[in-house]
């Protein structure tokens, strides 16, 4: 694939996968990808993961002809794009590995050799030069990785953004981008929102004509549109107005109350997501939550605690940095609930959070106070 006349795209995609970093459903895949610049001397931008190796040393034989890369740039140490740095420099022994002090660390780490002899150690305002192209290098600390580069090939302006403005699914998928990017930052990067605001801020002093992230398509049109989409993330700014009310029930009653709040809602003209924590897609629930503006959690007292899907579900906010929004509660207890005030304590470290008063309290199964406070809470999410 031709990305402009100088740089090709030589990465692959993955269908195999299931669950990306063991715990994100994929339904239609991922890429790993990988790029190289053709100049006086040639660029090759990063590896794809183990189970595609032979399959990425094709495309870029392909692609380079009788050539043999001058450097093999890493950008990002993690296993998915690093893991043929060994088999690359197998083949081309005499290339020059690009990186930072920190990922040549890791890279002793994993293969037993940093390839001492053949580095290049890069850091904040390094450049490469490769004739026409010259690549400028940018740190990313903790985009999501300590290690993390990202380079800016000035001729081209063509940003080379790691793991940044990424997304789930393959590149022979058609989809929309914001759904599976958004589930992608919020679970991946979500934790790390300082250091993506830090990135944007050096990235808005680059004339940046196009993104060639690690995975993902690449960005070419509109580039304004995925930037502040990442600095509304990555600053935990909700991106709409609406509810997401997420619970968990055993014997329908919780549910109940969920489902019956959820009609309300959408009575009043408001944009609501209903989640049943126990059988959807967590992140997809966990990626709404931090989308919209305001979550109604709703939980069974368990063994003196929450329901564990609940449970569950509060932790991945809360590790992410969830703040910002407004929360109101349902419990279910039958002889002693305390599922509202757990809740709430679970929340009581998150920054910037209204927690309503209004809620709903049911004692076994709903009854008519339940509705009043049904209606009342309705208002209050409203209002």
């Amino acid at each position: 694939m031709r990305i402009t006349n100088d740089i090709r795209y030589i990465g692959v995609n993955d269908h195999k996968v299931d669950l990306f970093e063991g715990q994100y459903k994929v339904k239609n895949g991922i890429s790993y990808n990988s790029y190289v610049i053709l100049d006086e001397k040639t660029a090759v931008m990063d590896t794809v993961d183990a189970n595609f190796g032979q399959a990425w040393l094709n495309n870029l034989k392909e692609v380079m002809g009788d050539r043999t890369p001058d450097y093999l740039v890493i950008h990002h140490m993690e296993p998915d794009h690093s893991a043929n740095i060994a088999n690359f420099m197998e083949l081309y022994p005499d290339t020059t590995v690009v990186s930072s002090a920190k990922a040549f660390a890791m890279m002793k780490q994993f293969f037993g050799t940093d390839f001492a002899d053949h580095q290049m150690v890069i850091k904040e305002g390094s450049t490469l030069e490769l004739g026409e192209h010259t690549l400028h290098f940018v740190a990313a600390p903790m985009v999501h990785w300590p290690e993390v580069m990202v380079s800016y090939d000035s001729k081209d302006k063509v940003l080379f953004s790691a793991d940044g403005f990424g997304k789930f699914g393959a590149l022979d998928v058609d989809e929309e981008w914001a759904d599976e990017a958004r589930r992608y930052f919020i679970g991946i990067v979500g934790k790390y929102g300082a250091p993506v605001q830090t990135l944007l801020k050096k990235a808005a002093t680059l004339d940046i004509r196009m993104i060639c992230p690690l995975h993902g398509p690449v960005l070419s049109e509109n580039l304004g549109y995925y930037l502040n989409l990442y600095d509304t993330w990555s600053s935990y700014r909700p991106e709409l107005e609406g509810i997401v009310i997420a619970y968990a029930s055993v014997y329908g009653n919780t549910k109940k109350a969920a489902s019956c709040l959820a009609e309300e809602l959408s009575n009043r003209g408001a944009d609501v997501k209903l989640y049943d924590l126990a059988r959807c897609d967590m992140s997809e629930a966990v990626a709404d939550a931090f989308r919209y503006s305001k979550l109604v959690l709703g939980s069974l007292t368990y063994n003196g605690e929450i329901f564990p899907p609940v449970r569950n579900f509060i932790h991945e906010l809360t590790e992410r940095n969830y703040q910002n929004r407004t929360v109101a509660f349902i419990e279910n207890g039958t002889w002693a609930p305390t599922a509202t005030r757990i809740m709430k304590k679970m929340l009581e470290d998150s920054k910037n959070l209204t927690l309503l008063d209004a809620g709903i309290h049911i004692k076994s199964a709903m009854n008519e106070t339940n509705m009043e406070e049904l209606d009342a809470l309705a208002d209050e999410l409203t209002k």
